[in-house]
């Protein structure tokens, strides 16, 4: 796992000044070369600096690198993203310049309808990996926002995630309120956003008003009643001055019901507060489907009429496997099987 730290602390040891880190860092994360700018590195970078940016280069390349791409039909794109050490997470592209990230393989959370959550967590996803991610995505297409909705639960590598947030809010060139951090509701995240150089925009996720059904939907997320989470939501997005992006996955059946139309009402009217309302990316193996577009939007209206901010998300990809982590379980079950894999851009040879 490599931190931003970690590539600090080498180009000070080959003798670069804080500019120095500063440029370096700048040029990778806008995935720029090394050389570029009017004036030749002897100018003002040490020899042995100069000297190590090409093995450097290729090692920041190496973080992150495009195993398949998947584009879909409303202009997103799914990748598959493999790290240095063989392991694989999924990054988005998403229309309009957006870019989904993962900070984690695998997840602890255990959403019973998420893919990632079946196969627990693997390992956490390094400050450096996910700005690498980031990197990577800008090569394909223009980045200007960045949500941390992929992959792994943001507050369970908070610190990682807060260094990362950092340098794509400074010189990766993106708007603070454009780094949305996602999580389904930790104290931690509450305490420590707050203090941050860079602080994100906040998505929680709801999916639910009773307590009840979301500890059996969010079976390792932190006992967080919704109306306490709502209320932890409220104080951080009054001092940042960003609305909270509520994030309620909408499954037919389970929480589409008139009555958490009264409970999302009773819990978000008066706000500062913005519903998101994302019908269900169908997983094969999962007893889940999502509801008819015209029964979301019936809910979607209602909220509004009632003076609830909603909007109804198309999820984006769902013709290219969009859900979380279907890309890496049916890479995982190809490895186990001797069958030929279906190759996307760039997929090395096995």
């Amino acid at each position: 796992m490599w931190s931003i730290q970690d590539i600090r602390d080498h180009l000070r040891a080959l003798g670069a000044s804080p500019l120095h880190v500063q440029r370096v860092l700048r040029l990778w994360v806008q995935a720029k070369p090394q050389n570029s700018g009017r004036r030749p590195l002897e100018s003002f970078m040490p020899k042995a600096l100069r000297e190590a940016l090409p093995a450097l280069s290729h090692s920041l390349a190496g973080l992150a690198s495009l195993r398949e791409q998947h584009p879909g039909q409303d202009g997103s794109a799914r990748l598959l993203v493999g790290l240095h050490d063989g392991q694989t997470v999924e990054s988005v592209l998403l229309p309009r310049d957006g870019l989904c990230v993962s900070s984690q393989v695998g997840c602890a959370v255990g959403c019973v309808f998420c893919m990632t959550g079946r196969e627990g967590l693997i390992r956490q996803v390094g400050s450096a990996e996910i700005v690498a991610q980031v990197a990577l995505a800008r090569t394909l297409r223009p980045v200007k926002k960045v949500v941390f909705m992929g992959m792994g639960e943001p507050s369970h590598n908070l610190e990682q995630v807060m260094e990362a947030i950092d340098l794509l809010g400074t010189v990766g060139n993106i708007g603070h309120k454009n780094l949305v951090f996602s999580t389904v509701g930790d104290v931690r995240v509450f305490e420590r956003l707050p203090q941050g150089r860079v602080k994100p925009a906040l998505a929680l996720s709801l999916h639910t008003t009773r307590a009840d059904l979301r500890a059996q939907l969010l079976p390792r997320a932190p006992r967080f009643d919704p109306q306490d989470l709502v209320q932890a939501g409220e104080a951080y997005a009054r001092a940042t001055g960003y609305p909270i992006q509520y994030q309620w996955t909408l499954i037919e059946g389970v929480n589409d019901s008139n009555e958490e139309v009264e409970g999302i009402v009773r819990l978000l009217k008066g706000k500062y507060a913005l519903m998101n309302l994302i019908p269900y990316n169908a997983v094969p193996d999962l007893p889940y489907a999502r509801p008819s577009w015209e029964r979301a939007a019936e809910m979607a209206r209602s909220l509004h009429q009632r003076g609830v901010l909603t909007k109804l998300r198309q999820s984006a990809g769902q013709d290219v496997e969009g859900g979380c982590g279907q890309l890496r379980a049916r890479e995982s079950a190809q490895q186990s099987q001797p069958v030929t894999f279906h190759r996307g851009i760039n997929a090395p040879a096995t």
